[in-house]
């Protein structure tokens, strides 16, 4: 069994303009995806992340330059995470594809964990 993470990213604009009520429903849907993975067995964690970007931080030169993340030239950012278990990509991708946020317009990139030793 591979631990792998999925990355979620959309357009947060998109939600702008959702009624409260249509918001808790996608809420709802993601949460009783996530209860059936955890039933599974599939499930090691995930969390939403909140919906600016971020900051960057890059090299330059000598110095580690910070700038606020995403580029106002992207429109997705990563939005939340999951941490599956799977037999291999196959696996994951099936699981990812059951998610809900792979019914949005946003999208989902599955990365294999590789273990290093640090914790």
């Amino acid at each position: 069994m591979s631990l792998f993470m999925l990355l979620l990213a959309d357009d947060p604009t998109e939600y702008a303009d959702m009624s409260p009520a249509e918001l808790q429903e996608i809420v709802a849907r993601y949460s009783a995806w996530s209860q059936e993975m955890g039933a599974k067995g599939r499930l090691r964690g995930g969390h939403k992340l909140t919906d600016e970007g971020g900051r960057i931080l890059r090299r330059e030169g000598a110095a580690v330059i910070v700038r606020d993340g995403p580029y106002a030239e992207l429109r997705e950012v990563v939005s939340g995470y999951f941490l599956i278990e799977a037999d291999g990509y196959a696996e994951a991708e099936a699981i990812a594809r059951s998610c809900p946020h792979a019914q949005s317009r946003g999208s989902i990139t599955i990365r294999e964990i590789e273990f290093t030793g640090a914790s």
